[in-house]
């Protein structure tokens, strides 16, 4: 019987849809899977899913939940995380700051001021997790679903010995959204995809063996299909290769999409995938969510039907073929750049192919990157290490480094507003950054 816990269960949508896939596969139709949360309601939730999976599929399974995480780690095979440091109120800081000063954003959570402060919280957080894993379940191969995922795996890559890999969703979901556009059953695309979380993109899209960038630039000149993510595929006509990750992140990664009302409204507001041609958006959004989780996890847990298809996730996957049924199975990871992007920094967060089996991960070499692309994906992992650095050594002056280095912040604010900006997040956060203890004021 095989053990996987997952740390942060609350996340209900996550850990419903990775338990129903995990179940899936033969090797673990009577795993142990243990759910652990601090937050006993959420926990309770995600168990009652569990359960109903379970029931619904016959698997003989065994469904376990604690708030305890030793016990949860305790000879633990694999390890999900899938937590969220502090509450939406800091949040709303993340984002309410820099729009205060100018510089309006989507998302938040993966780059950027909003982005970097999310990672300052967590990596404490995180790091507590993971000496526990060396502790408890050394052996055990950890997958990490929390943003902001590059600077996360950095951090942790670099701080303990845990063998961990970053998971992301967008590179198999934009790929059957390419492939969709281009009417085109997934079984004949492939594809090679790199660069960095969030910034990464198609090399190679192929269709039967023949490139299929033509097909693809022939259906984004469609207004109807080019409305449908307008940023990406601008990003798309001007640097020939299309972009992982939807329109609403990409717009705060660029210099050239959110610093003035006009191109906000050219641009973000209309067809992003988010709708968010303001900052509100966003704080409307995650707070609806926060105060309606209960009513639509109620919602989904009296549903007579239940969906118990394998979805598009890499979790279970992997799991299986390091030691479930040890089918081969290739994805791509977030991964140390040890020269599989040769004209990235090495030790930087990349996000490359990796196939893994029996033996573990084995890390695809992609080589150099198109030039233009590494110019801008450069730049953002350049961000990422000054970030990593000041985090590890409690350095704010490095983390103002690493915001001074946003484009999209350095397209709307001086160098001096830029640090006035840094100050007011730090001071905002100071219950949250220990490893900045005191530094803030």
């Amino acid at each position: 019987m095989k053990k996987i816990t997952f740390i942060g269960a609350g996340s209900f949508d996550f850990t419903r849809e990775l338990v129903r896939d995990l179940l899936t596969f033969p090797a673990f139709r009577d795993a142990r899977i243990c759910l652990m949360d601090i937050d006993e309601e959420r926990l309770a939730f995600s168990r009652s899913a569990c359960e109903k999976i379970k029931l619904a599929g016959g698997y003989p399974a065994r469904i376990e939940a604690t708030t305890d995480r030793r016990r949860a780690l305790e000879g633990a095979d694999g390890v999900v995380i899938t937590i969220l440091s502090a509450g939406p109120e800091i949040f709303r800081k993340d984002i309410e700051i820099p729009f205060q000063y100018g510089v309006d954003l989507c998302v938040g959570d993966t780059r950027g001021p909003a982005g970097i402060f999310r990672f300052l919280r967590t990596a404490p957080v995180l790091l507590e997790i993971c000496r526990d894993i060396e502790r408890y379940c050394p052996d055990a191969y950890v997958l990490n679903y929390t943003n902001p995922m590059a600077l996360n795996c950095r951090y942790l890559q670099e701080m303990t010995k845990v063998k961990v890999t970053g998971l992301c969703h967008s590179v198999q979901h934009t790929a059957k959204m390419l492939a969709d556009w281009i009417h085109t059953p997934m079984d004949r695309v492939s594809y090679l995809c790199a660069g960095i979380n969030h910034q990464a993109f198609y090399l190679k899209f192929e269709v039967d063996g023949r490139d299929a960038y033509p097909m693809i630039r022939e259906a984004v000149g469609c207004p109807q299909v080019y409305k449908e993510e307008q940023v990406r595929n601008e990003l798309f006509l001007h640097l020939d290769y299309y972009p992982t990750e939807s329109s609403g992140h990409n717009s705060e990664y660029y210099p050239w999409f959110r610093k003035r009302k006009d191109l906000l409204e050219t641009y973000c507001t209309h067809s992003t995938g988010w709708n968010p041609g303001a900052h509100a958006y966003i704080l409307n959004e995650y707070f609806r969510r926060a105060n309606e989780w209960k009513k639509d996890i109620q919602d989904w847990l009296v549903k007579d039907q239940v969906d118990l298809e394998r979805g598009q996730e890499y979790a279970a996957c992997i799991f299986n073929a390091l030691f479930g049924d040890q089918e081969p199975y290739t994805f791509n990871g977030n991964v140390r750049n040890e020269q599989y992007i040769t004209n990235l920094p090495d030790g930087c967060c990349v996000e490359v192919p990796v196939t893994v089996d029996a033996k573990g991960f084995h890390v695809q070499t992609v080589g150099n990157l198109p030039d233009h692309l590494t110019m801008l994906i450069h730049t953002a992992a350049g961000s990422e290490e000054l970030a990593v650095k000041g985090c590890i050594q409690g350095d704010r002056r490095l983390v103002y480094y690493a915001v001074l280095g946003d484009p999209l912040t350095s397209a709307v604010l001086s160098m001096e507003e830029t640090r006035r900006m840094v100050d007011d997040m730090f001071m905002a956060n100071e219950t949250y950054l220990p490893q900045f203890a005191g530094m803030i004021k």
